[in-house]
């Protein structure tokens, strides 16, 4: 029923924790957990060996060369074996009801032919990331970037696999990320996504070398990727100032990836 997909680098001290969450489950059932390792040069290959010898869950691993998260998203979409795939981050946990709430809500949705549905994120002192919204509601239907503006937060989002396998990332020579965002937009545009905003089953920390933490470097670093992503996001911006800073943003990614082509250049001469 659900691949719980796991892209990781260099997180052999994080993982066991997200490999007990999952042992943990009420329902162990329905899942399978599938590690992209990232190029990773610690010993998470080791680590997971072991997990696999222990038989307590399916386990699946698959070692690439460092090309960036995105790309290990890709090889893991490719690769999942169930319908529906739960992207989960290698320094991350979920919650011990997290797979039996998912099957619940699958139900629940069944009518509705959803493309995708989504989760709040807590700290691992369980306060919320992002804003509480109050709603006597079960579920909203809207679009990513919808409820990107409402709930002002990173989201747990579960979607179908065949339209993930139709909308893969795009991969960028030198570059290693392309925002999450610019594809879940486009995988909005083929259904509905519905956001469970007072649910979470998925516990998270922001880790110091981290993406979110680091997001000026990595802009410097991925100019087209997220050129990509801030030229698509001027057309999902509702306000227009919400237009005019993604066209700021577009024109500081052409600048930055002047400066990178001018230094790659440079390097080779």
């Amino acid at each position: 029923m659900i691949t719980i997909l796991t892209p990781t680098y260099n997180r052999v001290h994080t993982l066991e924790r997200l490999y007990n969450s999952l042992c943990e489950q009420i329902d162990l059932e329905c899942f399978e957990w599938l590690i992209i390792d990232d190029g990773s040069s610690d010993e998470t290959f080791t680590l997971i060996e072991k997990f696999k010898n222990q038989n307590k869950i399916p386990i699946r691993y698959i070692f690439q060369e460092n090309r960036g998260k995105h790309v290990a998203l890709n090889n893991g979409i490719e690769n999942a074996k169930y319908d529906w795939i739960f992207i989960v981050d290698s320094d991350d946990t979920l919650t011990i009801d997290a797979i039996s709430t998912i099957k619940k809500d699958l139900i629940l949705l069944e009518s509705l032919n959803v493309v995708g549905f989504c989760y709040r994120k807590v700290y691992f002192d369980d306060s919320i990331i992002g804003k509480e919204v109050k709603t006597n509601e079960t579920y909203l239907l809207m679009s990513p970037s919808e409820a990107g503006k409402l709930l002002v937060g990173d989201l747990a989002y579960i979607f179908k696999k065949e339209i993930m396998r139709k909308n893969l990332f795009p991969v960028i020579p030198n570059e290693k990320f392309v925002p999450e965002l610019y594809i879940w937009n486009k995988i909005h545009n083929y259904g509905k996504i519905a956001f469970f905003i007072t649910k979470s089953i998925y516990k998270c920390e922001y880790l110091e070398d981290g993406y979110t933490k680091n997001f000026k470097r990595n802009l410097k670093n991925n100019p087209i990727g997220f050129l990509i992503f801030y030229s698509s996001q001027i057309f999902y911006e509702k306000k227009i100032i919400g237009k005019i800073k993604c066209i700021i943003r577009s024109f500081e990614c052409i600048y930055y990836n002047y400066l990178k082509q001018k230094k790659l250049i440079k390097e080779e001469k």
